[in-house]
């Protein structure tokens, strides 16, 4: 599972000219799911984003995290965050998790954010979005949960 942040001073996602989700200051999720993640990965990466200390102090360092800055999440579904673009000039997406189980877990991501207290907002998943942001900083970061430890 992948999450690419961005600390924003606001952000929001439209749909159809609607506005579907928004967010004063917090973050901005951009979660892809590959095809064997499971919900360890799910919990694993909530609390990863909702401790992380990327939020500056009265020192102008970054030692605050969400909770302390109360801020807000804002989680839109990006399966291309899966693309492999190392042969040829189209992305292959074969490593993203296929609807129902991307949708199964960036549904359980965002009430896993919600568990902790954190406002949270969402896109819609599987529709076209434009997604509006004031990068704060800026900072982005790329968050992974850990790769699966096979045979032990």
């Amino acid at each position: 599972m992948r999450a690419l942040i961005q600390r924003v001073s606001e952000a929001q996602v439209i749909v159809e000219s609607e506005t579907v989700g928004a967010i004063s200051q917090g973050l901005l999720v951009l979660l892809g799911v590959q095809h064997d993640d499971t919900m360890e990965d799910v919990r694993y990466l909530a609390s990863k984003l909702i401790t992380l200390r990327i939020f500056e102090d009265t020192e102008g360092k970054m030692n605050g995290d969400l909770r302390d800055h109360h801020g807000a999440v804002l989680v839109v579904s990006q399966f291309t965050l899966y693309a492999d673009c190392r042969k040829g000039r189209r992305p292959s997406f074969v490593r993203a998790a296929p609807p129902a189980l991307a949708r199964q877990l960036y549904e359980a991501f965002v009430a896993a954010i919600d568990q902790h207290g954190v406002p949270v907002a969402t896109g819609r998943f599987g529709a076209h979005m434009h997604v509006r942001l004031v990068n704060d900083g800026p900072v982005t970061i790329l968050l992974e949960s850990p790769e699966p430890i096979h045979g032990v």
